[in-house]
This record gives structure tokens, sequence and C-alpha cells, in this order.
């Protein structure tokens, strides 16, 4: 700016403040930012020294082989959690159904269905099961978080020793299967169904069948 007095070239002192503004901003932001990257090391750090007291080892560890012996300790925590589990109604992660055949005096078939719940879940279970010529003897259910595992044992709804045909036995296990399956895939095709949870439409999916020659007497 030229000064109209003096005829002399001056900085314009609005332009200097700017300046020294903008730089006291950007310094600003470099120091919160350089607190905001303390506090997250120190948050990290924290964390691995927890994960240090909760694996066995007496060694100190860097934080590569810390992490791998965590997951491994994880891993077999989640082997044991499953063999406890087994024989009792306990929701697994993994969406499933089941379908054997067992005789007690009578043959009975025992299926199972495991997935995320949906309010449209149990009717759907009960117009596909009504549907077969079957009759329901008992059913449980249990629930874990958003999933949910239902059992039920059916027989024959005419006469309780028609079914001397393996043929005819495995035509109808094969009858239930497919039944509880397409209730399966129904919520898998409605992510939408479980309000207030996060559902996972992508979630592995297991269909067991078990036949008459497998079951247990």
């Amino acid at each position: 700016m030229l000064d109209a007095e003096k005829g002399e070239l001056l900085k314009a002192p609005a332009r200097i403040g700017k300046m020294g503004i903008s730089e006291a901003k950007a310094f600003a932001a470099l120091k919160s930012h350089s607190e905001a990257e303390r506090r997250r090391r120190e948050r990290i750090n924290a964390h691995y020294a927890t994960l240090r007291g909760l694996v066995p080892c007496t060694e100190k560890m860097d934080k590569a082989t810390l992490l791998a012996a965590v997951i491994s300790q994880v891993k077999e925590h989640k082997k044991n959690a499953l063999e406890a589990c087994k024989g009792l109604l306990v929701p697994m992660d993994d969406d499933e159904v089941k379908v054997e055949t067992y005789f007690d005096g009578t043959l009975h078939f025992k299926a199972s269905i495991c997935c995320d719940y949906r309010p449209e879940l149990l009717s759907d279970l009960r117009n596909a099961i009504d549907a077969l010529p079957l009759k329901m003897v008992s059913a449980e259910i249990s629930t874990l978080g958003s999933r949910l595992k239902n059992e039920f044992v059916l027989a024959n709804r005419r006469n309780k020793n028609a079914l001397d045909d393996a043929g005819a036995i495995q035509l109808l296990t094969n009858s239930i299967h497919q039944t509880l399956t397409s209730v399966l895939e129904k919520g898998s095709a409605s992510p939408e169904y479980s309000p207030g949870t996060t559902t996972l439409p992508n979630k592995r999916r297991r269909v067991t069948f078990f036949d008459s020659s497998s079951s247990s007497s």
C-alpha cells in the first residue's frame, strides 16, 4: 500500500494481522493434534499393559508377539466354550439348521434352528411346522443377545408306527430340513427385521443333516 503523504510503500497492518491469526490457528491446531496423539498412544499402551496381565507368560513380549499370544488364547477359550456347550441349548454365532432322527419306542424327529432374532421368526416357525405332516411333541427356546435357538421334537401325526420305511423317513427328514432352511433364508434376506440390534446378513451359515443311521437311540 502506498502512503499518499510520504510516498512510501507500506505493508497493510490488516494483512499482517490476518497472517498472525492464521499462524496462531495453525500452531493451536498442531498442538491439539499432538495432544490427541499423545493421549491415543497412552490409551494403546494401557491396553497393551492389560493384555500382558491376561496372557500367562513370564518373559516380556513385543507388541506383535503379545497380540499373537492373545489371539491364540481367545481361540482356545472359544474352543473350550463350544465343547462345554455341547448338548446345551445355547445359541452360537453361526446360523444353523440341524435335523436328526431317534427312536424312543417310536420314531421322533429332533430339529433345531439357530439365527438372529426377528419379530416374525416364531410365527414363521409355527406356520412352517404346522404345514408338516407331524405333530410337535416338545419345543425349547433360548436366547443370547440378539441370537436365538429353537429346538423341536416332532412325531408322526397319524400313526406312531407308520414310518417304518427308510425311504419315507428320509423324505420326511428332508422336508423338515427344507422347511426350516426356508425360514432361515427368509430372515437372511430381510436384515431390517432386527430393530435396535445390529444384524449380520453375511453371517456364516451351517445346515447340518443327520439321517436315522447316524442318530442315537
